[in-house]
């Protein structure tokens, strides 16, 4: 028998994920759309948080990039714990619509609304970094933020398709990690190492990149709206892929796809 203290079990993780993805498609449009704009503010204190400690430091240092990394987990962070739409977490709504527990104009609603209220929450973020006057040319924090959107706009098609899907199996990971802990403590922990890694190794989050392209334009990068949207879009791609594929189809076949309800 399992107590109260026991780490949930796959089985039971997947169980859980098929009932949020439920409540998650059904939410009232207003408190999807708030909780969204949230999620895309929260993922962008994150980015803040990574662009701030990376600030003056070598950013091919592994150790550096890894302490940038936990930084940046801060989103996540407060997207789970504090409660939050963020659309690459949702990802794993496919396992319901799998499962015919909600529909396909339900999940392409989910979707649609909460990618729409991320990019507002992101927007809206750059855009209050700009009027605290740390995207001056004179702050080494828009330096920083600059080059880190310059990078991101300079990457091929391919290499955001395959970052992004990497990106997002990681960030799926960390998201059912945490359906797994008993409390915040744990929930905490299980986020703070997918995350960690995906930014450790340069992976691509379209949510935070909604954020830090944006904010490294305000410093001065010169990237073209063209470049720009194009990392938003093959990026999104990619995390679809992972996610919804590499994540949420594979446990659901796992764990769900041989029984019969």
């Amino acid at each position: 028998m399992d107590s109260d203290h026991d780490a949930y079990k796959p089985a039971q993780i997947a169980a859980m994920i098929r009932s949020s993805g439920v409540a998650k498609a059904r939410l009232p449009l207003g408190q999807m759309l708030t909780l969204a704009v949230l999620a895309g503010a929260f993922i962008g204190f994150g980015g803040a948080a990574y662009l701030m400690v990376m600030t003056g430091a070598d950013a091919g240092h592994g150790p550096t990039r890894l302490l940038g990394g936990m930084a940046f987990s801060l989103g996540l962070i407060l997207c789970v714990v504090g409660g939050a739409e963020l659309f690459t977490g949702n990802a794993l709504m496919v396992m319901a619509a799998v499962e015919r527990q909600i529909t396909l104009p339900e999940l392409w609603r989910n979707w649609s609304v909460v990618y729409a209220g991320n990019l507002i929450g992101a927007l809206g973020l750059a855009a209050a970094f700009w009027a605290t006057g740390l995207l001056a040319p004179e702050v080494p924090f828009a330096a920083t933020a600059a080059r880190v959107a310059s990078a991101k706009a300079a990457l091929s098609p391919v290499e955001m398709l395959a970052r992004g899907a990497l990106c997002n199996a990681l960030v799926c990971l960390a998201v059912w990690l945490t359906f797994s802990a008993r409390d915040t403590a744990g929930k905490i922990l299980a986020i703070l190492w997918p995350i960690s890694t995906f930014v450790l190794l340069g992976l691509e989050h379209s949510i935070a990149n909604m954020y830090l392209i944006p904010v490294g334009i305000l410093a001065g990068a010169d990237v073209a709206t063209g470049a720009a949207i194009g990392n938003i879009f093959w990026v999104t791609i990619g995390n679809i892929i992972g996610g919804a594929g590499g994540v949420a189809l594979a446990y659901r076949y796992a764990y769900l796809g041989h029984k019969k309800e």
